[in-house]
């Protein structure tokens, strides 16, 4: 009997569906990072992101009933580490161009891998340590250069963020796995972005900035585009396993570049591209790694 797992084809092209979306909440978000503090821009980026979250669970009929939760602690936990790794991410796209602040971000399954080693006990196999060590690889053609740059200290700063968020997300993702067996994919959404929304709000008295219309249509944008992106990811994990999903990582990386060159004007450092197919290299790994792992499970 087919299932919602043998419809590659729709699960690829909602994963570059997510590739633009996403960079649509990155772009908005750069574009007034200097305009808005970081608490600013968490708030907006979280608030309406829950229209499009809501009113996918509302379609798919497990709205309000969905909300209901056996793991509270769990989803405190999973929304914490995900609202910390985006101040974090949010704070290192200040400070570095779009694709190699998005490239840190594939980090995450790499980090991910490993810390199902420490945390939950898997096997060390030797698809987990390749993938480590050409993401290690990766990170080290990525920053020596821009270090020894007269930037180098941005830099610096950025890529201690970005990596930060990554390691923050791959926490995130770790607990969603546990908690998934008992609860939707739409709760664990909607509290995370409840929780980030909150904790964005608990910095107003911190001083926010008054915004010109196109700042505050772009963090409204920044919303949208992120709870939009969050479904099409979401979907294409369903229709399509993440191995399968691996090699569209590349392509999805063509938008944060354009969005570099065209957008921002800011041209492709040559560790940029170096880092580019070792990091990329590392998540693929780590992803089908995840097949295999998944694939033993069962058996």
């Amino acid at each position: 009997m087919a299932t919602t797992a043998d419809r590659p084809m729709a699960g690829i092209l909602l994963r570059l569906l997510s590739g633009v979306l996403f960079t649509g909440m990155m772009v908005s978000i750069k574009a007034v990072g200097t305009s808005a503090p970081l608490g600013q821009i968490v708030f907006f980026r979280s608030a309406f992101a829950l229209l499009p979250i809501v009113l996918f669970m509302w379609l798919r009929r497990e709205f309000p009933a969905g909300l209901a939760t056996r793991r509270p602690a769990g989803h405190l936990l999973r929304s914490g580490l995900g609202a910390a790794a985006m101040f974090a991410s949010f704070a290192s796209l200040a400070l570095l161009p779009v694709a190699e602040a998005t490239l840190l971000m594939q980090l995450t399954p790499v980090l991910m891998a490993c810390g199902g080693v420490v945390l939950l006990g898997e096997p060390l196999t030797f698809q987990r340590a390749g993938a480590l060590v050409l993401a290690l690889a990766g990170v080290a053609v990525l920053v020596l250069p821009a270090l020894g740059s007269n930037a180098g200290g941005g830099h610096a700063a950025g890529y201690a963020l970005g990596l930060l968020a990554a390691l923050l997300s791959a926490g995130a993702l770790l607990t969603v796995r546990r908690i998934s067996r008992t609860e939707s994919a739409g709760s664990i959404a909607l509290y995370f972005v409840l929780l980030s929304t909150l904790v964005g709000l608990a910095t107003l008295p911190m001083g926010w900035a008054a915004l010109t219309p196109n700042q505050l249509g772009l963090l409204v944008l920044s919303g949208l585009f992120g709870g939009a992106a969050h479904i099409a990811m979401t979907l294409a994990l369903r229709y399509a396993e993440a191995s399968r999903l691996a090699p569209f990582e590349y392509l999805a990386l063509i938008w944060p570049i354009l969005a570099d060159l065209l957008l921002f004007g800011l041209p492709l450092a040559s560790g940029f591209l170096l880092a580019l197919p070792l990091i990329l290299g590392g998540a693929g790994l780590a992803a089908l790694e995840g097949r295999g792992l998944r694939r033993s499970l069962r058996q």
